[in-house]
C-alpha cells in the first residue's frame, strides 16, 4: 500500500502539534528493512495514540514504509472512523489480515503485550512487558518468514500520572460500560492526570528505539511449532527489554527530556 503525497502531507499535518509537544529523538530506524515482510514488534504505551502516529509519520518519511496498524474491532465498527483508518492503513486486528499483509511483503506493527500494558496500573508498571501467553506474532513472522524489528518507545506512560487504575472500585461504572461494548473488564482504561489537575498531557519528550533485525529462519524448521514460537517471542522480548532500557538511560541522561528543559537549552547563555 502507498499513500499519496497529498495523504502524506495530512499525516505531517495531524502529528505536528504532537511533535511539537514531544520533540521526539529516534534511534537506529535504519535497522527496518527497506522492503519484504518486516514486522515491528513494540511495547505499548497509556498514550499509543499520540505516540504510535508519531513513529509511524517518521518511519515513512525516513524509510520510505507505511506501517500498517492493527485495530480494536470496537474501533473499526465506528462508521467515518473505520473509513478514515482504513484508508491510511489500519486494518482489523485479527490473524487473518496480519497473516494476509504480511506475505504480500508490507510492514506491519504489533503490540503483543495489548490492552494489558495500555491501560495502565497504579504504581510503578511502566514500560514493563506482559506478554504471557502471546505467541501469535512470532507464528506469523515464522510461517510468513518475516523479518522481526524490536522497537522501543518511551514517553507515554510518563505524560499523564494513574489516579486509580481500571480495577480500583470507583472505577465500577466505567468497567461495567468497557464490558457493554464488548471488551474485557481488565481493559478499563484508568483515571488519570496530566499538568496539575487537567488532562493536558505532560509535555514529556518521546523516544524510540529500534533493535536490531531477527530472522525467523532459524525457528522454521522445528517441529513443535508452539515452542517454536515461544522461543522466539522470548529472543524478541529480551531484545525489546534491552531497547527500553537504553531508552531509560538516555531519557534519564537527557536535559531536553521536559519542556522547559529544552526552552533553556533555546535560551542564549
Amino acid at each position: 500500500m502507498t499513500l499519496s503525497e497529498t495523504d502524506k502531507t495530512v499525516l505531517d499535518a495531524l502529528t505536528a502539534p504532537t511533535r511539537a509537544w514531544t520533540s521526539p529523538k529516534f534511534y537506529g530506524l535504519d535497522n527496518i528493512p527497506a522492503d519484504g515482510p518486516v514486522l515491528l514488534v513494540g511495547n505499548h504505551t497509556l498514550m499509543g495514540g499520540m505516540d504510535v502516529p508519531v513513529l509511524m509519520t517518521e518511519v515513512l518519511r525516513r524509510r520510505g514504509r507505511l506501517l500498517r496498524g492493527l485495530a480494536e474491532d470496537v474501533l473499526v465498527n465506528v462508521p467515518g472512523l473505520r473509513d478514515f483508518m482504513h484508508h491510511f492503513g489500519i486494518v482489523r486486528g485479527n490473524r487473518r489480515n496480519c497473516t494476509a499483509l504480511l506475505r504480500r511483503g508490507e510492514a506491519l506493527i504489533v503490540f503483543p503485550g495489548g490492552g494489558r500494558e495500555a491501560v495502565g496500573r497504579k504504581g510503578d508498571q511502566k514500560y514493563i512487558l506482559d506478554w504471557t501467553g502471546r505467541t501469535g506474532f512470532a507464528q506469523m513472522a515464522i510461517e510468513a518468514g518475516a523479518t522481526i524489528v524490536p522497537i522501543a518507545m518511551i514517553g507515554g506512560d510518563d505524560m499523564y500520572e494513574v489516579v486509580f487504575d481500571g480495577q480500583h472500585p470507583v472505577m465500577s461504572p466505567l468497567r461495567k460500560v468497557v464490558e457493554a461494548v464488548g471488551l474485557k473488564s481488565n481493559l478499563t482504561p484508568p483515571l488519570i492526570r496530566g499538568l496539575g489537575p487537567t488532562l493536558i498531557p505532560r509535555p514529556e519528550r518521546f523516544y524510540f528505539s529500534a533493535g536490531a533485525p531477527i530472522d525467523p529462519e532459524p525457528w522454521r524448521d522445528e517441529d513443535n511449532v508452539e515452542a517454536a514460537a515461544a522461543e522466539l517471542r522470548d529472543v524478541v522480548r529480551k531484545a525489546l527489554e534491552e531497547e527500553i532500557k537504553f531508552l531509560l538511560a538516555e531519557r534519564d541522561r537527557d536535559p531536553g527530556r521536559t519542556l522547559s528543559g529544552r526552552l533553556r537549552r533555546m535560551l542564549p547563555v
